[in-house]
């Protein structure tokens, strides 16, 4: 019995190392919904299958880019896909409070140092304050951007005007032909323009107090998936942030980034350097809730704020709350 025990101890050993190999054998399937083709954040999910890091963790990525958080929220609810990137924080409280099978799993963005906006060169519009009567472009229907705008014309009492233009790519053109007076924009779209002379920016998302404070986007699942896929989901999580921490520390992500994005070098490294540090992308911790809430109520998301316990159920972070 002894010589058995000796013959078989390493093959059992071998064994329990090889298991959790043999787990992600057969690799899994999550749909992703990332906003903004080509922006950094929106490329995580990219260059982190790219690298290979997803598959590491038994995942496939299929990825849907879409032109901004109400596009992405609406693909979650209705189940068509899994997870949901950069979700505007406002707009995924007041879709909960409705009834909407939504949990929170991660923030996305936080303090919005990318996003600014943007005037033809030539324009008399200067800042916020000359935006009476000019449009003010949004990406889509509650997505950060649109939140951002609404507090712009508070902050600032001007009668500016709202104005949906979809991605980044599409409000850039929307810019130069003179259809919308002010763009939004997303680093590093805009960048090589600002440095050509051919636009300037005029406001930034985190002139707004109370946007430097909160977590403006965050990722989302449809409840449905959760329970059915939880395991997967905190398989993604893991993948997700190890791939922030290779972006954020390997030039081989940088060219991965070049390659995917097209964008000028020069107006990569300057995002990284001046508009998108990594705390900002960080996936813990979903900030500044009360002040959302706060602001979800007045731009009339929620009816009222969510109680502690129904946040409790919205906000699933990692480690998930049980």
């Amino acid at each position: 019995m002894k010589l058995i025990n000796r013959l078989f101890a390493p093959v059992a050993g071998l064994v329990l190392l090889l298991t959790p190999l043999l787990a992600f054998a057969q690799t899994a399937t999550l749909k992703i919904a990332s906003p903004q083709r080509g922006s950094w954040e929106g490329a995580i999910p990219e260059l982190g299958q790219q690298a290979g890091i997803f598959r590491k963790h038994g995942l496939e990525l299929e990825i849907l880019y879409t032109a901004g958080g109400g596009e992405t929220l609406q693909t979650v609810v209705s189940g068509a896909v899994d997870v949901g990137l950069s979700a505007g924080t406002l707009s995924v409280m007041g879709a909960f409070q409705k009834g909407a099978p939504l949990r929170i799993i991660g923030a996305s963005s936080s303090g919005s140092p990318e996003v600014f906006w943007i005037a033809k060169a030539d324009s008399p519009i200067k800042s916020v304050a000359d935006a009476a009567g000019r449009t003010m472009s949004y990406s889509t229907s509650g997505a950060s951007s649109h939140i951002a705008v609404m507090r712009f014309i508070e902050q600032f009492k001007v009668a500016a005007k709202p104005t949906a233009t979809g991605s980044a790519s599409a409000t850039l053109t929307a810019v130069m032909t003179g259809q919308v007076d002010m763009g939004w924009a997303v680093a590093p779209f805009g960048l090589k323009e600002i440095a050509d002379g051919k636009v300037r920016i005029i406001a930034y998302a985190k002139d707004i107090e109370a946007v430097r404070k909160q977590t403006s986007r965050v990722q989302i699942v449809n409840t449905d998936v959760l329970t059915r896929k939880r395991d997967l989901i905190d398989r993604y999580a893991k993948a997700y942030d190890e791939t922030l921490d290779w972006m954020y520390s390997n030039e081989d992500a940088l060219k991965r980034y070049l390659a995917f994005s097209g964008f000028d070098e020069a107006a990569v490294r300057e995002t990284l350097k001046n508009f998108i540090p990594k705390w900002s992308l960080q996936t813990q911790s979903v900030n500044g809730i009360d002040e959302a809430m706060e602001d979800a109520v007045k731009y009339k998301y929620l009816t009222k704020p969510l109680t502690k316990e129904e946040l409790g159920v919205l906000i699933q972070t990692q480690p998930f709350n049980k």
